[in-house]
C-alpha cells in the first residue's frame, strides 16, 4: 500500500505519532488509508449536503476495512457567480481543484479516493485529479435538485433567468417573477436540468468512475445516501484489486463518453471538460471527431432546457443506464470497457430497462437523428466552434443575419435591454474568451433575456466566452481562435452579414479578405489589465479548442 512507505518502520515513527495526534489508533493504520475529497461548503446549494454524503462514504469504507480520511475541495456556484465579476473565476477554478488535490494526495498517501463533487467545474476538476494521481477512485456526486414546480408547470433555475427577461418585455409581473424567484429551486442539489454539472455526472457514468444512478439519484433521495455507502465500499474493492482511472478512463471510455454526451443532450461545456480529462490522460482529444459521432447518434433525451423533462424524470425512466442500453443496441459503444464496478459496461447492462420512452426515447422515434452537440467551423472560426445543438430551434437551425457586437457581457445585457436587438440580428459578444476575459465566463443572462423576450426563435449568439448548460436558442460559443489571440472574431463590426448552419457545421463571416487584412491593420487587439490568479490563467491556458487546459 502507498501508506505504508509514510507508516511502516521506525523511521517513520514521526509520522505515526501524527496520526496518533488525529486519534487514529493502530488497528486504522494498518488499514488502507482512503481519502475523502468532500466539496462540502454553505454557498453552493449543489454542496450543502455534501457532509452528509461524506460521512455516509465514510461508513462504507469503514465497513469494508479502510480508514476514511476526509479533506476538502472548493467550488463555485455558477447560478450565484452568472451575469458578473465573479463568473471569471469559475472556469478557472477546474484547475484549483485538481492542482490542491493533486498536492494533497501525493502530500498524505492515500491509497485509494472517493472524490465528492456536484456542481460544474468541481466534477472535472476531480477527474482531472484523478486522471493525474491514478490511483484507484471511485465518484460519488451530491445529485440534482428536484424541479420547481410555477403554475402547475415544472421549473428550474433557467425558467428563472428567463423570467427576467419576460418581466423586462412587460410579459410578466413582479408578483409573477416573485413566485419564479421563491419556487423554482426547491431543494439543495445541482440544477434541476440537463446543465453543466449534470451533464459531467451523469458522464462520470459512463466514464466507468461513478456507480449507477450517479448522475440522477436526487439529492433529497434517501437513495443517494445508500449509493454513498456502496461507493465508499466500491473502493476497498477497487484498492484491493489495484483497479486505477487510466485502466478505466480509456480512449474507448471517452468516445463513449461523447456519444452518450450526444444522446442525453448535454451542456455544450462538456466539449472543455472531455478534452481536459482525455489531456491528463495522454490521449488526444479531436472535436472534428465529435460532429463525426453525432452524425450517427440519435437524440433521445430532451431534458431541460431543451425541453419540458427533468433529471427526476431521467431517474425514473432508468437514468443514463438506460440511455446506453439504447446506444448498446445501435452498436455505438465499445461495452468492453473496464468501470469502477469491477465489470465492464457491458457486464453492468445486462437487464437494464427503459421505464419511460417519452423521456427516452427509442432511436427509431429519437428527437433528432444527429446528437445534441454541434461543433461550426469557417472563417469565422477555423479551430471550430459549439452549440447545443438539441436546443436550437428548427428556424434558426440555418440563419444569416446582421452582426450587432458588443466588447463584454455587460455591454451586451445593457443593449438587449434597452430594446436594441431585433429579429434577425446576430449578437456578438467578443473579449471573454479563456485569455481574453479571462476566464471564459458563461453567458446564461443575455440568453435568458433573448429567450423571455420571445426572440429565442429570431436570434443567433455568438462568442469567444461559453455559454451555461441552462442556455437554450443558437447559442454559439468556444469561437477559436479567441478575439485577443487575434481570431477574426475581433475585427468584426456591427452590420456585418454572419451566416450560420448548423445542419452543415459551418459558421461565416461574409466579409472580403481585403477588407478583413485591412481591419487587421487598423484595429488593435485589446488587452484587459488583470492582477493574481486571474493574470497567472490568462498567461497559461490554451484556447477553447484545446479544453481551455494550462500550459505547463
Amino acid at each position: 500500500m502507498i501508506k505504508d512507505s509514510i507508516v511502516d518502520g521506525f523511521h517513520n515513527a514521526p509520522h505515526r505519532s501524527l496520526y496518533h495526534a488525529l486519534g487514529l489508533t493502530d488497528e486504522e493504520t494498518a488499514r488502507p488509508l482512503i481519502g475523502v475529497v468532500c466539496s462540502y461548503n454553505e454557498i453552493v446549494p449543489g454542496h450543502t449536503n455534501l457532509d452528509k454524503i461524506a460521512q455516509a462514504v465514510k461508513l462504507g469504507v469503514a465497513m469494508a476495512g479502510g480508514t476514511p480520511i476526509m479533506f476538502p475541495a472548493i467550488t463555485v456556484c455558477d447560478g450565484i457567480a452568472m451575469g458578473h465579476t465573479g463568473m471569471k473565476y469559475s472556469l478557472v477554478t477546474r484547475d484549483l481543484i485538481a492542482d490542491s488535490t493533486e498536492a494533497m494526495v501525493r502530500a498524505h498517501g492515500f491509497d485509494g479516493l472517493v472524490m465528492i463533487p456536484n456542481c460544474d467545474k468541481n466534477v472535472p476538476g476531480l477527474l482531472m485529479a484523478a486522471a493525474r494521481l491514478n490511483i484507484p477512485t471511485v465518484f460519488v456526486s451530491g445529485g440534482p435538485m428536484l424541479a420547481g414546480r410555477v403554475g402547475g408547470e415544472k421549473r428550474s433555475l433557467s425558467s428563472m433567468f428567463e423570467a427576467v427577461g419576460a418581466y423586462q418585455a412587460g410579459k410578466i409581473d413582479e408578483a409573477k417573477l416573485t413566485e419564479f424567484e421563491r419556487k423554482v429551486c426547491p431543494t439543495c442539489g445541482s440544477c434541476s436540468g440537463m446543465y453543466t454539472a449534470n451533464s459531467m455526472n451523469c458522464l462520470t457514468e459512463v466514464l466507468g468512475m461513478g456507480l449507477q444512478g450517479n448522475g440522477t439519484i436526487p439529492a433529497v433521495y434517501s437513495a443517494r445516501i445508500e449509493l454513498a455507502k456502496h461507493a465508499g465500499m466500491q473502493i476497498m474493492e477497487l484498492v484491493r484489486k489495484n483497479i486505477r482511472p487510466r485502466d478505466i478512463m480509456t480512449a474507448e471510455a471517452i468516445r463513449n463518453a461523447v456519444t452518450a454526451d450526444m444522446a442525453l443532450g448535454c451542456s455544450t461545456n462538456s466539449m472543455l471538460h472531455l478534452p481536459a480529462i482525455a489531456n491528463e490522460l495522454g490521449i488526444a482529444f479531436d472535436l472534428d471527431e465529435v460532429n463525426a459521432i453525432s452524425e450517427k447518434t440519435p437524440n433521445l433525451c430532451h431534458l431541460a432546457p431543451a425541453g419540458p423533462t427533468y433529471m427526476e424524470d431521467l431517474n425514473e425512466a432508468g437514468g443514463v443506464y438506460a440511455v446506453l442500453k439504447e446506444l448498446e443496441g445501435l452498436g455505438l459503444l465499445d461495452t468492453s470497457v473496464m468501470t469502477c464496478t469491477g465489470k465492464t459496461m457491458g457486464e453492468n447492462l445486462v437487464g437494464v430497462q427503459n421505464f419511460d420512452e417519452q423521456v427516452i426515447r427509442k432511436p427509431e422515434n429519437a428527437f433528432g437523428k444527429t446528437g445534441g452537440i454541434a461543433v461550426l467551423k469557417g472563417n469565422l472560426a477555423p479551430d471550430g466552434c459549439v452549440v447545443k445543438r438539441a436546443a436550437v430551434a428548427k428556424e434558426m437551425l440555418v440563419h444569416e443575419g446582421p452582426a450587432k457586437v458588443f466588447e463584454s457581457e455587460e455591454e451586451c445585457i445593457a443593449a438587449i435591454y434597452g430594446g436594441k436587438i431585433v429579429k434577425g440580428d446576430v449578437v456578438v459578444i467578443r473579449y471573454e474568451g479563456p485569455a481574453g476575459g479571462p476566464g471564459m465566463r458563461e453567458m446564461l443572462s443575455p440568453t435568458s433575456a433573448i429567450a423571455g423576450m420571445g426572440l429565442d426563435k429570431d436570434v443567433a449568439l455568438i462568442t469567444d466566452g461559453r455559454f451555461s448548460g441552462a442556455t437554450r436558442g443558437a447559442s454559439i460559443g468556444h469561437v477559436s481562435p479567441e478575439a485577443v489571440s487575434g481570431g477574426l472574431i475581433a475585427y468584426v463590426k456591427d452590420g456585418d452579414r454572419i451566416a450560420i448552419d448548423i445542419p452543415n457545421y459551418s459558421i461565416c463571416l461574409k466579409v472580403s479578405d481585403e477588407e478583413i487584412a485591412k481591419r487587421k491593420a487598423e484595429m488593435p487587439i485589446k488587452k484587459k489589465q488583470v492582477t493574481g490568479y486571474l493574470k497567472r490563467y490568462a498567461a497559461q491556458v490554451s484556447s477553447a479548442d484545446k479544453g481551455a487546459i494550462i500550459n505547463y
